[in-house]
């Protein structure tokens, strides 16, 4: 659970958005994701990232989500903001709304596409964390981003007193185990194969796309690393092993997720927004063919999983286009 040391939790859920069949946002759908993924163990929500297709999103969508995470969360997970931008002034309006609206913390990707310096990059930072007096997750995914946050950049970084954790997803453990020895900055595993390696060597939690689907082992695995029972650990993460294939694979994990959610009946609609597309028969194929491995998974049932499909095809236009500034 969140503490004065950690602000944020240790099961962070990157949460997807749920939407209906015409793409735009099922907000009922989204209060009841968010009840189900904290009942099952999260204790921390980020809206807006990847995973919460933040690229396709108007701010305003982004700001309502922060305020229906809380809502639904009613003190039992913080809610984060993600859905950086690459633009300094935009992600800074962005983010000093979203204080504004409550949200417990802000995670800020490295810019994207402009392929930024260092220096670039850590000033990015910097001002963000100046507009805000929340605290700060760095987002380090350089296979989206194109640049990744070096290890002189994340030990600039860390003397803020706003900036507090790192969400990793560019799977360098012997780097994460340099930060850590070096800095007080907080680490959260962003790839979902990763998260037992992370946590061995002294990562905080996940900020995970699978726990979309079951944060409970999520919460078991993290219980068990922090009691120093790495047996139990271990069998839950051999456990999760083919779910986390299934998802991050063999397209987009929000596109894998949002097919699994709702062929488990737990979204309307497996929608996505363009230029995602649901999966071809093929991809559908294999994410179908890595879920009959996946066993003995507590909070997960699979034998009433019913893919469609014909209802994941394609890719949605939403009505008001996302905005960059």
């Amino acid at each position: 659970m969140p503490t004065a040391d950690n602000p944020f939790g240790q099961v962070l859920v990157a949460l997807v958005t749920p939407f209906n069949a015409d793409g735009e946002v099922d907000w009922p759908g989204v209060e009841k994701h968010i009840d189900d993924v904290i009942s099952a163990g999260a204790d921390g929500i980020v809206v807006s990232g990847t995973t919460g297709e933040t690229s396709t999103l108007t701010d305003p969508e982004k700001l309502r989500l922060v305020e229906v995470a809380l809502s639904v969360a009613g003190g039992r997970a913080k809610g984060i903001q993600a859905g950086g931008s690459d633009e300094n002034a935009h992600a800074i309006q962005l983010y000093k709304a979203s204080e504004k609206a409550g949200a417990d913390g802000v995670m800020i990707v490295t810019p994207y596409y402009n392929k930024p310096t260092q220096a670039g990059i850590l000033t990015h930072f910097r001002l963000i964390a100046d507009a805000t007096d929340l605290p700060v997750i760095l987002y380090d995914i350089p296979g989206r981003t194109g640049v990744p946050i070096r290890y002189e950049t994340l030990l600039r970084a860390a003397k803020h007193p706003n900036i507090r954790a790192v969400k990793d997803a560019k799977c360098d453990l012997a780097e994460v185990s340099r930060v850590l020895n070096n800095t007080d900055l907080l680490f959260f595993s962003g790839a979902d194969e990763y998260v037992l390696p992370s946590l061995a060597i002294g990562a905080t939690g996940l900020i995970g796309v699978t726990a979309n689907i079951v944060p409970t082992p999520y919460r078991q695995m993290v219980d068990a690393v922090n009691a120093g029972d790495l047996t139990t650990a271990t069998a839950v993460h051999k456990k999760l092993e083919p779910l986390a294939r299934a998802v991050m694979t063999h397209v987009p994990g929000t596109v894998a997720t949002k097919y699994i959610l709702h062929g488990l009946g737990r979204i309307d609609s497996p929608r996505v927004r363009l230029p995602l597309v649901g999966p071809e028969d093929f991809e559908a194929a294999q994410i179908e063919a890595d879920l009959d491995l996946v066993s003995d998974i507590e909070g997960l049932d699979l034998t009433n999983f019913r893919p469609d499909r014909n209802a994941a095809a394609g890719g949605a236009l939403p009505k008001v286009a996302g905005t960059t500034r």
